[in-house]
């Protein structure tokens, strides 16, 4: 079994001991209950791993030893989703799964046919809950990146997004496939997932100005919330991330 995964903001460059404090520390041995001489893994978020073996545990210190350093390297070309507002838990839903799949930046955005809507201190939770998501389920999955969370996206911020790599835009009517779309060698792969009532027409026209492509997943309609996670999952096929 895969040893579980802890977050630290710092991680010391040099040394062979480390402890794990704080909310971390008493999650780990509290909630997880670590034991004296099982691996733990720990990781800055942003890339960097190590691979540790539990020496003490004191009340919500646990104590380690460094056995292990590596550094994730940045995957490229990067997954950007570019994630229409849904609704109520399922936002958090979509985060989490996109979040298990290997998204490499969320980008939450207010389509025109969005019934949610961010608005002052509600926005700011709503996006602090999808940070909180994303932090979350890249520990269940032991990710050493944790995906980047954009702050609300309108649509001009999203063709602009998609001026910079190569975008395509998830649509039941679009002629061409995603499992057979051209995709490039190092630049982003944006990824527009559109609201429960479809991305609207002159949303559509202003993606397609901006340089992307619509394609179709398959004949299925999925909701907004799991659209991106299917979508990934042939992204990451054919990007050779699962082979």
């Amino acid at each position: 079994m895969t040893p579980p995964l802890f977050l630290l903001e710092k991680i010391p460059a040099t040394g062979d001991d480390l402890l794990l404090a704080g909310d971390e520390g008493h999650h780990a041995a509290r909630v997880v209950r670590v034991g004296v001489g099982e691996q733990v893994l720990i990781s800055d978020g942003a890339g960097v791993l190590l691979r540790c073996t539990v020496q003490r545990v004191s009340g919500g210190d646990v104590h380690l030893r460094i056995d292990e350093r590596t550094r994730a390297p940045e995957p490229t070309p990067r997954l950007v989703a570019v994630q229409a507002l849904p609704k109520g838990e399922r936002a958090e839903l979509a985060v989490e799964m996109m979040t298990e799949l290997g998204v490499d930046e969320i980008v939450p955005w207010e389509a025109s046919r969005s019934v949610t809507r961010w608005a002052g201190a509600r926005g700011d939770k709503a996006l602090a809950r999808w940070r909180r998501t994303a932090r979350t389920a890249a520990k269940q999955c032991r990710r050493p990146r944790i995906p980047t969370v954009a702050d609300l996206a309108s649509t001009k911020d999203v063709c602009r997004l998609l001026s910079g790599g190569t975008g395509l835009v998830l649509h039941e009517d679009a002629p061409a496939r995603l499992a057979s779309a051209a995709l490039p060698a190092d630049a982003d792969v944006v990824l527009v997932i559109g609201p429960e009532g479809g991305v609207a027409p002159d949303e559509l026209d202003a993606f397609a100005a901006a340089g992307a492509v619509p394609v179709l997943l398959g004949e299925s309609v999925l909701r907004t919330s799991t659209a991106g996670a299917a979508a990934l999952a042939v992204l990451s096929l054919r990007l050779g991330r699962w082979g």
